[in-house]
């Protein structure tokens, strides 16, 4: 724990009756933890997590379809405070990652701040009051700022077909996996072939009795380089822990270095020789390699893992269907060449709303617009974390944010430093509120557009989530991470609004 003096424990707001904070975090992932984490050692107690369920760890909670894993090396998606020596293997499995945060939150002491079933259906930000009122489905509290952690991993999205809920038999999404159905024998669509997809197909395959893959677009998929990790490597990292540091940035530097390949498609050809030898060994129907090879090049979508895949597809009980899906009715899912799949479960595998983020319709700026009205069709924030309009707001793995080669918790951490620092400005100085100035929020917006052009993201001959419906990157950082650290390390004085505090009537 930092030496600053501890603040005191949340008190009554103005009239007594509303209780206040001085930062409400919404959503208990790696962002929510993370900023309260960094709460608590700068010697801030007057503060509560608001998660809607009722555990610690955001995606890595709910996401717990069989062969959910991660695809960023384990020593690197994790805490650089909180270094895990005892990683089973290279790359991590869901149960592992979220027992991670369990243990992390228990062992820094936020269950106690942290409210579950607390979902928030309104934050609203008052001018006269310099506060937002965070409205729950647990009651309501006060707070001189507000971080959003609930990420864009968190609400799944179906796909819009007509019929789907008219359908006869079980559908769900891959992030609310029924564990409690069993697939064996069953007729199982899965609609969707992203990152999800391509770790459960190959884990219920061998159990299905058929399964039909309708994929829309190929992804382009690279050889999983996981392993286990020794007892002695464990040893050595309990034993030496500067090892397990030196360990994580070589990974780093390494997945640093995949940016070269994005900035400059015709890089990616290498790679993409390594991703046609890894489909050639493994599939061994001509006409099914066919189908599922991509048209477009490596890295426009995002880049999966798997050693597993591939070989699923190419089993006698598993087809894989090209035809867009146009219809579902009572008993099966109709594609545009007018064919009907007979099947009795759909799976969803087609991601999260990640455009049209749910909780931005529940924050209200001082205009009285929500969030969402503000960004329309285009997400922005400057630095990715901060909105003009929205006073001491910080919305972490927002706007500009997202990556498609390193570790996203390396974001969420730097974010967390400009978190930091201006509460420390509204703390210790005569700062009431904070935002960035409209111009240079602008300014970052354009630079984030500039930076993506002539990269694989928007040359690649597809469409994907990293970019907007009017083809604006409102998601990626479309560079090297390390300027991201360095930018928002510190708060920089002349890119914000700095509002004199007011005066509050005591009751």
């Amino acid at each position: 724990m930092s030496t600053e003096t501890a603040r005191p424990a949340p008190t009554a707001g103005r009239g007594g009756d509303v209780p206040h904070l001085s930062v409400a975090i919404v959503g208990n992932g790696f962002s929510g933890l993370g900023t309260a984490i960094r709460l608590r050692r700068a010697g801030v107690e007057d503060f509560l997590v608001f998660e809607r369920h009722a555990d610690v760890g955001g995606t890595w909670r709910d996401n717990s379809y069989p062969g959910c894993a991660c695809d960023v090396p384990s020593h690197l998606y994790s805490f650089s405070f909180a270094p895990n020596p005892d990683w089973s293997r290279s790359f991590s499995a869901q149960p592992e990652i979220h027992a991670y945060l369990q243990r992390v939150s228990a062992d820094y002491g936020i269950d106690r701040f942290t409210r579950n079933g607390h979902e928030v259906t309104e934050a609203r930000w008052s001018d006269d009051t310099q506060r937002w009122t965070v409205t729950t489905t647990g009651g309501t509290w006060t707070a001189d700022a507000v971080v959003l952690g609930s990420g864009a991993l968190s609400d799944p999205s179906f796909p819009d077909v007509p019929g789907l809920e008219d359908f006869g038999g079980e559908v769900f999404h891959s992030a609310t996996w029924r564990h409690d159905l069993d697939l064996s024998g069953r007729k199982v669509a899965v609609i969707g072939t992203g990152a999800s997809a391509i770790q459960f197909v190959p884990e219920i395959a061998p159990e299905v009795g058929h399964m039909t893959v309708f994929q829309r677009t190929p992804p382009w998929i690279m050889p999983r380089r996981d392993r286990a990790i020794t007892g002695i490597e464990k040893w050595a990292f309990r034993r030496f822990p500067a090892l397990q540091r030196l360990v994580r940035e070589s990974i780093y530097w390494a997945r640093e270095s995949f940016v070269l390949g994005f900035k400059d498609p015709s890089r990616m050809a290498k790679a993409a020789k390594l991703a046609e030898r890894h489909m050639r060994t493994q599939v061994t129907d001509p006409e099914l390699r066919e189908k599922i090879t991509p048209d477009y090049s490596m890295g426009c979508k995002r880049i999966l893992l798997s050693n597993t895949y591939l070989p699923a597809l190419d089993r006698p009980n598993v087809d894989v269907i090209t035809e867009r899906v146009t219809e579902v009715r009572p008993h099966a899912v109709v594609t545009a060449d007018g064919v009907e799949h007979e099947v009795d479960t759909i799976i969803a595998g087609t991601g999260f709303a990640i455009s049209d983020l749910p909780i931005s319709h529940r924050v209200i700026g001082r205009d009285g617009r929500s969030l969402a009205e503000h960004w329309g069709d285009t997400m922005f924030a400057h630095n990715g974390t901060m909105i003009a309009g929205f006073p001491n707001l910080f919305t972490l793995l927002g706007p500009n944010t997202g990556l498609g080669h390193n570790s996203v918790v390396f974001m969420i951490e730097s974010q967390i430093n400009l978190v930091m620092d201006v509460l420390r400005r509204l703390r210790t100085s005569a700062v009431g509120a904070v935002e960035p100035r409209q111009d240079v929020q602008d300014r970052f917006v354009a630079e984030m557009q500039r930076l993506t052009e002539g990269t694989v993201w928007v040359d690649g001959g597809c469409s994907s989530w990293y970019l907007d419906g009017h083809g604006n990157n409102s998601a990626l950082w479309p560079t090297f991470t390390m300027p991201f650290h360095r930018r928002l390390k510190h708060m920089k004085t002349d890119e914000y609004v700095l509002s004199p505090a007011r005066a509050l009537e005591q009751s």
